[in-house]
């Protein structure tokens, strides 16, 4: 105790000393500064974010408080706190809030030292350490920027020497300050088969939340991700705008406030709701990465900013290649067996994809899955209908020429199960209520870690006895509900913390034994999509809504927070008064898979499908890998496009889509973006049905990128549900 003490003092010695000294601290991208500094108070302050300044003597100019008149003229100035605890000065929302010992809420973090670390040439990290003085609170603030990609993340870590627990109530992982003359907020909402429905606001006086309390299928209403336009709302290509995202698979919030002068602080993290946290001596609580790109070019560029660095840093095989399939769900449900089962593999082999998936519905002996209310939990395959059980599958799938996938749900369990039967105390639920069954399922209590063991087993398992098993849909279909873990006892305030941490220890054990298996996130359809998770996900599943109108909004939308290639589109039977031309092109747009029986389709039809595929395949580089560009928005016509523009600028793929144009409504044409003008571009219509010839009419045209870009090509039509796949060649 005695040496605590002694470390305590000169803990106090070092940061009192430390407040006379002033400290600039610059965080930048190649287009970006975020600009810190103390105080002499020896507080650290926001003093800019924007622009990237050219002359760095300048930086010393930049003022680290705001003013505010007070309520008897006089004008006195308050910072931009960095990281605010509660209880202080400041007025509004705090970054951090802390119980000591003591009972005393307040808390002031001074400024200790900083040190920048180079990762690799386009990488650094900031590292920043703060503490109060009159307690033994230490926070690390966490900063890396990726400069060709102007995209910085951060996140806090807090730790505390007390004799005691403290008990933190807020920990966000970034607070950002803006000042502007207005603001323009884009959010994201949405339920099963609707996912990430646009709208848009201006943000006044006050507090805006987006958050989540459902735990494990966080996303199903509320998205972890905004734009964010400053001065305007959010434009294609032009203004200034913030895209930020939090990766954090479970309840999260951003909180949007503006102050009685107008100014914006952005604070992200997860949501404290029900997490009030015992935070244990000398214990690290580490918040979830904050995400975020400024642009000064409009929402295009930040996406494709954003998605340059998931591609490089942050996707699960970002620079690999993605493996097309057929899945088998919509045709058939769970009612199925071993030799219906090779005859779609045939196929698939026949459509010219590369992998069979097979979904839901393949195990459970005593309560075999013929319907969502049993045997999940219960990971063996029924031998009623897979005698061979998985190995006969992958088998019987390299027999017909293709790769193997397989379903699975290893967070959640049936009530009817055996595995509940022997384990009721595995599962989130009240021990004194009747329970509420959410799609017939609880989740399981993955802040155990036997139970963790167990969801890892059950992957570890599959994988370890069928080594040519190529991938995995890991879905989640089930918020957490009946709150309460057998497992937490008396610290039920660490469950939503806890569970997600189960989650993330298990996909860690998985992709560092497996790393070669590509494996889909889908919770639900897109209630999952947060970027932490795609550190072990190759893709995700957008949603359950495959109606190719429908998608068209979804995939707009999601191309806003994430790369093409980690976005999963099917062509299926939704809404079959669509041709399959207009379901397969707009799958196409995407990573692509089918899930449709050939049988229902007509030569014709099935000869098309397979000429898509095979475009799609010498394509895929451009399409998966390619610079984005949302041409035409959906949300402002009849019609809407896309372009995919392959990084050295020699192909690019135009998709062309009329959704639903009015009687002789007047058609403009599609100007490109992102091509080199000086090239020339042979203009080629692919994907055409069989016999039909193309009616565009710059069809083997050649023009130049210049007046691609300025003129356009009339790509749109009068037809309903109709679509074009334009290939552009350099010559």
């Amino acid at each position: 105790m005695k040496s605590l003490t002694i470390l305590f003092l000169l803990l106090i010695t070092s940061i009192t000393s430390m407040k006379a000294e002033q400290a600039t601290i610059r965080i930048s991208t190649a287009e970006t500064d975020l600009i810190l500094k103390t105080a002499p108070n020896g507080r650290l302050y926001q003093a800019y974010l924007g622009e990237k300044l050219i002359n760095e003597s300048e930086t010393q100019s930049l003022s680290y408080y705001i003013t505010h008149p007070a309520s008897d003229g006089a004008v006195t100035p308050r910072g931009w706190e960095v990281y605010p605890v509660s209880g202080g000065e400041d007025y509004f929302e705090p970054a951090f809030a802390i119980q000591h010992n003591d009972g005393n809420m307040t808390s002031y973090l001074y400024y200790q030292s900083h040190e920048v670390q180079d990762i690799d040439s386009n990488t650094k990290k900031t590292i920043i350490k703060l503490a109060d003085d009159k307690y033994p609170v230490q926070v690390t603030l966490y900063y890396v920027t990726f400069a060709k990609e102007n995209v910085i993340k951060s996140w806090t870590e807090i730790k505390h020497n007390e004799k005691k627990a403290v008990k933190i109530s807020q920990y966000a992982s970034s607070m950002l300050y803006f000042e502007s003359p207005k603001y323009f907020l884009n959010e994201y909402s949405g339920d099963w088969a609707k996912e990430v429905q646009l709208s848009t606001q201006e943000l006044k006086f006050g507090k805006k939340l987006i958050d989540t309390k459902l735990g494990s299928r966080a996303a199903m209403h509320a998205y972890p991700f905004f734009q964010l336009g400053l001065g305007q709302e959010v434009q294609e290509n032009q203004g200034t705008v913030l895209v930020g995202t939090i990766g954090w698979t479970g309840n999260f919030r951003f909180t949007f406030e503006i102050d009685n002068v107008n100014n914006l602080r952005v604070i992200s993290g997860i949501n404290p709701y029900a997490s009030t946290y015992e935070l244990k001596p000398n214990e690290i609580f580490k918040t979830p990465e904050f995400i975020y790109t400024l642009s000064y070019k409009g929402a295009g560029k930040a996406s494709r900013d954003i998605s340059a660095w998931a591609l490089k840093y942050q996707l699960k095989d970002g620079q690999g290649d993605r493996l097309t399939l057929l899945n088998n769900w919509e045709a058939t449900g769970p009612n199925f067996d071993e030799n219906i089962l090779g005859e779609w593999m045939h196929e698939a082999h026949d459509l010219g994809v590369d992998m069979f998936l097979l979904d839901d519905g393949w195990f459970g002996n005593k309560y075999p899955r013929f319907d969502d209310k049993r045997a999940l939990g219960d990971w063996e395959p029924t031998h009623s209908k897979l005698p061979n059980g998985i190995p006969g599958l992958v088998t019987k799938a390299k027999e017909a020429g293709v790769k193997f996938g397989l379903w699975v749900e290893p967070e959640m369990i049936n009530p009817k199960s055996e595995l509940f039967e022997k384990h009721p105390d595995w599962a989130i639920m009240q021990p004194n209520r009747e329970p509420y069954y959410y799609r017939h399922q609880l989740v399981l209590d993955l802040s155990n870690p036997a139970v963790q063991d167990f969801s890892f087993g059950v992957i570890d398992k599959i994988l370890r006895e069928n080594p040519d098993l190529a991938y995995l849909k890991w879905d989640c279909n089930s918020p957490i509900t009946n709150i309460y873990s057998p497992y937490l006892k008396d610290k039920q305030n660490h469950l939503y913390i806890d569970h997600v941490r189960g989650v993330y220890n298990i996909l860690k054990r998985v992709t560092e034994k497996y790393p070669h298996v590509e494996i889909m996130m889908c919770s639900g359809g897109g209630a999952r999509c947060d970027y932490e998770a795609l550190k072990y996900f190759s893709e995700f599943w957008c949603s359950d809504n495959t109606d190719p109108v429908d998608r068209l909004y979804i995939q707009w939308n999601y191309s806003k927070f994430f790369p093409i290639k980690a976005m999963a589109a099917h062509v299926t039977s939704w809404n079959k008064s669509a041709s399959i031309k207009f379901r397969t092109d707009v799958a196409m747009m995407c990573k692509l898979g089918f899930d449709i029986s050939l049988k229902e389709l007509s030569d014709d039809e099935k000869e098309f499908c397979k000429t898509a595929v095979k475009n799609y395949n010498s394509l895929k580089k451009v399409i998966l890998d390619g610079n984005f560009y949302r041409l035409v928005s959906p949300y402002d016509g009849n019609h809407t496009s896309v372009l995919h523009v392959s990084k050295n600028q020699d192909k690019a793929v135009l998709f062309a889509y009329d959704i639903f144009p009015a009687f002789k409504e007047k058609l403009y044409p599609i100007k490109a973006e992102g091509l080199n003008a000086e090239k020339l571009y042979r203009i080629k219509e692919i994907n055409l049905m069989p016999n039909m010839k193309s009616t565009l009419a710059d069809d083997g045209k050649v023009y130049s990128g210049d007046y691609l870009m300025k003129v356009g090509i009339n790509a749109f039509s009068s037809d309903r549900m109709s679509s074009k796949v334009i290939e552009l060649t350099a010559e």
